[in-house]
């Protein structure tokens, strides 16, 4: 568990960080696919997870992020995020995200998605710590596991910005 010292009021308290564990998968690209997410601050432990019946493994690596940091329900928290896809914390850390902005997300997918991070990372301060993924790291795992049964689920859930953009490139 991460501590923090923060200045509340004047005086140095401790502040705990809110940890975020991730993961995405899809069987197929596209396919069925899902999400997991660990939340975990102090003695607080938290799962999420869901099932898509048409995504890719980006969308879903995307999609824990962004439902990990939309279950945080006080503002200003600090939070570490943990994950295994380089597609998404290299597009934030590196700033990729910031000119696909500036360039109308010309030739990039998922802007839906980016949108809806950028909304809800400038409610936390948000760090990233990759971790390798199927390696052991019991969190990463735990997240996989989620992530996998959501997407076999037999009630999926429907993509649908993903799956009415996916429509239009195969109509042309």
């Amino acid at each position: 568990m991460a501590r923090l010292w923060a200045i509340d009021h004047g005086l140095w308290t401790e502040k705990t960080m809110i940890e975020i564990f991730t993961d995405g998968a899809s069987s197929g690209n596209p396919g069925p696919g899902g999400y997991g997410v660990i939340l975990r601050s102090g003695q607080h432990y938290k799962e999420l997870s869901e099932g898509f019946r048409k995504t890719t493994n980006n969308r879903m690596e995307l999609m824990a992020v962004i439902k990990g940091l939309e279950a945080i329900k006080t503002l200003n928290q600090d939070v570490m995020i943990f994950s295994d896809s380089k597609y998404v914390i290299d597009s934030i850390e590196k700033k990729w995200v910031n000119g696909w902005v500036k360039k109308g997300f010309e030739g990039k997918k998922n802007k839906d998605l980016w949108m809806r991070y950028l909304d809800v990372s400038k409610r936390h301060n948000i760090k990233f710590n990759w971790v390798r993924g199927h390696n052991g790291h019991p969190e990463n795992e735990r997240c996989d596991q989620l992530a996998v049964a959501a997407g076999k689920q037999k009630d999926l859930l429907i993509d649908s910005v993903f799956e009415m953009e996916n429509a239009k490139v195969n109509l042309m």
